[in-house]
Order: C-alpha cells, then structure tokens, then sequence
C-alpha cells in the first residue's frame, strides 16, 4: 500500500508541474496545428507564400512597363571644344569611313567638325557639325570599335607592297613621284635601291608613317594623295614639256599660270627665269582666269577668312593671290586653296617673292 500512495503521489506532482508549465508557456513542445507565429513571421510568410488564381488574373491586367520607355537622353554626345578619348574614338570611327584623317588628336577642333558635318550630310542628318545621339548610333553601326592602339596612333607597318630589290614599271612611278616632291634626286632608274629607300624612309618620317624604307599600303596611298599620276617623259628622265607660253606672257616681266600643266613660270622678256608646280581652287572656289596684275604683296600673311598661313602673298585679283601654302607642300594635290595660286616650294618662293614688283602682270590660262 504504501508502494501505491508514493506512486500515485509522485504521478500527482509530476501532471500538476506539466499544467503549470503549459499554462506560463514554458513548455517548449507544442502540437504544430497549435503554433502561432510572431508579427514578423507572419509578415514574411505572407510576402513568400504563392498568389491565389484571383491574384494572379489581377497581375495578368497590371500594364508592363514599356522597354524603351526611357527617356532619351539630352544634349550632344561631343561638340567642339570636347577633348578626350571619346573624341579619338570618334576620329578613328570617321577614319574608318574615310571622313578624317587616320591619325587622332583627341580635340573636336575645325577639322572634325567638318568631317562630322560631311558624315551626316551623306547619311541624311541634321548637317550642324555635333554629334547628338541619332549621329552617335549611326556612327556606331557603320564602324569597328577602334583598338587602343588606334585610338593613340600607334601604327603598325602593313606587308610591303614595294621593297628593295624590286624593280619594273611600280618602281618607276614609285621613283618619279618621290622626285615630284623632291625626295629623291637623280634618275628615275626602275630599281628599288639604297637612294630609294632612304627616300621611301624620308617620307614616311615626315608624314609619322612607320619607317621602313618599303612601301606598304598607307605609304603608297598618302604618296598618291600627294601627287599625279606620272607622265611616261617623268618615268624614263625625259625633260618635260611644258604648255606653250601665252603670247601675253612674252614681253615684260610676267607671271605666267598654265592650268593645265599646274606650272607657275616667271618669264622676262620671253625668258623663262624659273618654274615652280603650283595648284589652284576647286570647283566651287575656282581660281579666276584673264590678265590681271599684282597690286599688293604680304610676306607673312594670314588670311583672316579663313585663318590660314599664306606666306609671301602676292595678290593679283580681289583676295586671291600667288603663295606658298604648307596644306600643298604637306598634302599635295589631293587638296585643293579657295582660289589662290599655291606654290609648295617655300625657298622658292622667298626668293621669286622678292623679285616681283608691285604691278607685274599676271596671266592665268590653259595651254
């Protein structure tokens, strides 16, 4: 019996103790159809949990927010006056399609602005020498990302074209061009060898082409940019000849301008006393024809129209004038003065510059 009271007594204590417990909740076990989570809890939970059909269907007429509903943005991407590797970027971008030049300068200077506005007169576009996004994109889409090495102008030789050891009719038009523009002296000879390829050198450093002393695709065409297609007298040493002097050039002292051999003569009473090339205006600024005579002279002039340098300036009708030009002496024939006579030979020139008298005549012609 008392085996039985002290087992029914401690079964007692032991269920009151787990009423107790339940009741202040410190029992820690519970039934999980009893739990009840916290404020937090349930916070997550609703956020977590899936959408009923309602909600869905709901969802479904929510507008979606357009793509290209970004607003465009604002103002150019480069005007003049930027500098930086975006302005190489976009030099490089307008070489490629043969609008700039292939070295950069990282300055949205005269020069680009014109390339940029040429690019979108052919394309089409506001033609106001900015680039705005629409120019941008266009751009973009008509080039190749320019390598570092093409932003920064580090130029890489191309495979020789033309080398030492070579010889035949390319070497002789190679040979007759360098003497045009006085880099190489002598006889045309057909064969590419040591004179040439110092010239060759000579020409690339002048012009930060790589220098090689062969001929790759960049050196020939910026010698072909430079120069004329030579004559078959030019690439077998015969004396060329020139047009006719015009019978007004014959009496006096004259400066005598045949278009159509490109030739500057100052002759004296018939006598030729020197000869320099020379090239004119283009098609829209042509250089005007007829007799006229040099009615004021300017040793270092700078024309203020256009803010350019025109050494030894002698004027011979409105603001057109005979002088030297360094654009002709650096690019030659593939460019073009806006109606002046531009000789290239600057030592030339100084001394004809100072033999030429207020009042000489003038003659423009074709032969």
């Amino acid at each position: 019996m008392r085996v039985l009271r002290t087992l029914l007594v401690t079964l007692l204590v032991v269920g009151l103790a787990g009423a107790a417990a339940y009741g202040t909740g410190v029992l820690s076990i519970q039934p999980s159809w009893r739990a009840a989570d916290e404020p937090e809890t349930a916070q997550l939970r609703q956020q977590d949990r899936t959408p009923d059909a309602d909600e869905l269907e709901a969802d479904r007429d929510e507008p979606l927010p357009a793509r290209d509903a970004r607003p465009e943005p604002q103002g150019p991407v480069l005007e003049p006056g930027d500098r930086g590797v975006k302005v190489r970027e976009l030099q490089s971008r307008l070489f490629q399609l043969a609008w700039f030049p292939e070295l950069t300068t990282a300055v949205y200077g005269p020069g680009t602005r014109i390339a940029v506005r040429g690019f979108q007169e052919k394309r089409g576009l506001e033609a106001s020498g900015v680039v705005d996004q629409q120019t941008w994109r266009r751009l973009g889409r008509m080039t190749e990302e320019p390598t570092h090495d093409q932003l920064f102008n580090v130029l890489h030789p191309g495979p020789a074209i033309l080398e030492r050891g070579d010889s035949g009719g390319d070497v002789r038009d190679l040979q007759a061009r360098l003497v045009s523009i006085a880099w190489l002296f002598g006889d045309v000879t057909g064969s590419y060898d040591a004179a040439t390829v110092e010239a060759v050198r000579g020409f690339q450093r002048k012009r930060e082409i790589p220098v090689t002393g062969e001929v790759d695709r960049r050196t020939l065409d910026r010698l072909h940019g430079m120069t004329y297609a030579p004559t078959y007298e030019a690439m077998h040493n015969i004396e060329p000849k020139l047009g006719a002097l015009d019978p007004r050039c014959k009496q006096g002292s004259v400066l005598c301008i045949d278009k159509s051999s490109n030739s500057l003569r100052w002759v004296v009473d018939g006598k030729v006393k020197a000869t320099y090339d020379v090239r004119f205006g283009s098609d829209e600024l042509p250089t005007r024809e007829g007799v006229f005579s040099v009615f004021a002279k300017s040793r270092d002039h700078v024309s203020t129209l256009y803010d350019t340098s025109m050494p030894f300036a002698m004027f011979f009708s409105g603001g057109q004038a005979v002088h030297y030009s360094p654009d002709f002496a650096a690019v030659g024939y593939s460019g073009a003065s806006h109606g002046c006579v531009n000789v290239r030979d600057y030592e030339g020139m100084a001394w004809l510059f100072d033999q030429i008298d207020i009042g000489t005549p003038v003659v423009v012609y074709w032969s």
